[in-house]
């Protein structure tokens, strides 16, 4: 299978490139158009409660598709947000993503949640993180353009809570307030995540938590008479 992510990097595509077989699994519309023999199954992956465990608390639909080529096709896909997409490579190690920021990946990938512990919650990324793990091609999608940071012993990083893509497996998280309560609630800056360890963290330049603050104050109020 053979990948392109073309206009990047504010309203990433991505287009596929697939050999007669070949499948790939992914969220709920995020299909823009395909040319060739395609098979489209729609169904709740991995069964019930783990379909609901995306859905509901990891902010996923509830139903993938998976595309599956009888002949050489071409699938598109793009995300909800405006922004750019990055592609990972997995061959048995774990990629931990933010709710919003799957878009697909083979069927040998498994997309499952995991609990973050209380502090997510508060940090305004759910209580789940999407898992995915196995071998195979993997495509997540930011709000806005990606940066990639490592991470090195000693060296912490701290990121926003609203601005976090993906981090490996290897990097530990901790949430935690800027300053005091009054800096948390009047700030802007609210939460932060503080990665430590040995390992990568992407992240992305806006944040849908900030732009949903600007644009609900400004939204006309529907008149309840």
């Amino acid at each position: 299978m053979e990948h392109e992510i073309a206009h990047r990097p504010s309203y990433a595509q991505l287009s596929l490139s697939l050999d007669a077989g070949e499948s790939i699994r992914a969220e709920g519309g995020a299909m823009v158009s395909y040319t060739g023999d395609v098979d489209i199954q729609t169904k709740a992956e991995g069964g019930l409660l783990k379909s609901l465990s995306r859905s509901v608390l990891g902010g996923e639909s509830f139903f993938m598709n998976t595309f599956t080529a009888n002949a050489p096709a071409t699938i598109e896909l793009a995300p909800a947000l405006a922004g750019d997409m990055e592609h990972h490579r997995l061959d048995g190690e774990t990629l931990y993503v933010q709710s919003t920021s799957f878009v697909a990946a083979e069927p040998a990938v498994e997309v499952d949640t995991k609990f973050g512990g209380g502090r997510t919650f508060f940090g305004g990324e759910g209580l789940f993180l999407l898992k995915l793990s196995g071998t195979g091609d993997a495509f997540v999608s930011s709000y806005g353009a990606i940066d990639e940071h490592t991470v090195e012993p000693g060296e912490p990083l701290v990121v926003d809570t609203g601005h976090i893509v993906a981090f490996e497996e290897s990097v530990s998280f901790d949430v935690e307030r800027v300053g005091g309560i009054k800096s948390t609630l009047f700030s802007g800056e609210g939460l932060v995540c503080t990665f430590t360890g040995e390992g990568t963290v992407w992240t992305q330049t806006r944040s849908p938590d900030a732009f949903l603050s600007w644009l609900i104050p400004k939204l006309p109020s529907t008149n309840s008479n």
